[in-house]
């Protein structure tokens, strides 16, 4: 028997939209977990900072110390905004089932806080 001509379950289709609605919910967790990820990135590259800061403090050239630790800074930064961008995008393909998605708000407020942050960071680490 050709599959044309097979019976259709009609169980079987609802099946697969409640399979595919899953695998939905997976992607919109994981990519929960990815922007988690980035962010714990910026923040290690703001610590490196710190600690090329405290390391290199009495070195002969403390303006190159200085500047390193500044281009870690500007690193988490960009770090910051690119995963809050990323994750926007992702949301945005998306839809969520069962699982209730963090609002690209809370995310774009987290990014900017830690902006700020290691924005005031590499201040006093200039002067310092």
């Amino acid at each position: 028997m050709p599959k044309s001509d097979l019976p259709k379950d009609p169980d079987s289709n609802d099946l697969a939209n409640a399979r595919t609605a899953w695998a939905e919910d997976r992607t919109v967790l994981a990519n929960e977990r990815t922007f988690a990820g980035w962010m714990r990135t910026g923040m290690a590259c703001v610590a490196l900072a710190l600690g090329l800061r405290a390391v290199f403090n009495d070195t002969e050239y403390p303006l190159l110390a200085k500047a390193i630790a500044e281009l870690f800074i500007l690193s988490g930064i960009l770090i910051f905004w690119a995963a809050a961008i990323n994750c926007r995008k992702t949301q945005t393909r998306m839809s969520e089932h069962d699982v209730e998605t963090q609002s690209y708000k809370r995310m774009t407020l987290l990014a900017t806080v830690l902006t700020f942050a290691a924005a005031s960071t590499g201040v006093i680490l200039w002067f310092l």
